[in-house]
């Protein structure tokens, strides 16, 4: 497996899908880093020569962040809002939805799985004859 900026990229993958494995690389990224390598985006990760590699390595060093200085930097982003007491900063500190997605339903992936609350149904009204 190719090593790149400390992070395994996948041997059997093309290169411009394998690059996306490091933090902070997304398709536009890894597009641009192989366009100023001078390689091919079909090429697989195993068949790439030592050089390449420590081209497509320098790249990222010299002009991005990535893994672990990016995580720190949005770690940082996010405590700044928390201590802030912004509303974004407030949400994040309740694990809700930043972003104005709705609550009532749907909001699962951020809230964690479902806490029952009982008598949440309402209580059924005797009827008068």
């Amino acid at each position: 497996m190719p090593r790149v900026v400390g992070v395994d990229i996948p041997n059997n993958k093309r290169i411009e899908y394998a690059l996306r494995y490091i933090y902070g690389v997304g398709p536009k990224v890894a597009e641009r880093i192989l366009k100023e390598a001078q390689i091919e985006p079909e090429v697989k990760a195993k068949d790439l020569t030592e050089d390449e590699v420590s081209r497509i390595a320098g790249i990222i060093e010299r002009n991005y962040q990535v893994e672990g200085p990016l995580r720190r930097i949005v770690q940082g982003n996010i405590a700044r809002l928390r201590d802030i007491g912004c509303y974004r900063g407030l949400r994040h500190r309740r694990g809700l939805p930043v972003r104005g997605q709705r609550t009532r339903t749907n909001a699962r992936t951020r809230k964690g799985p479902k806490k029952t609350v009982a008598g949440k149904k309402g209580v059924k009204e005797l009827s008068r004859g």
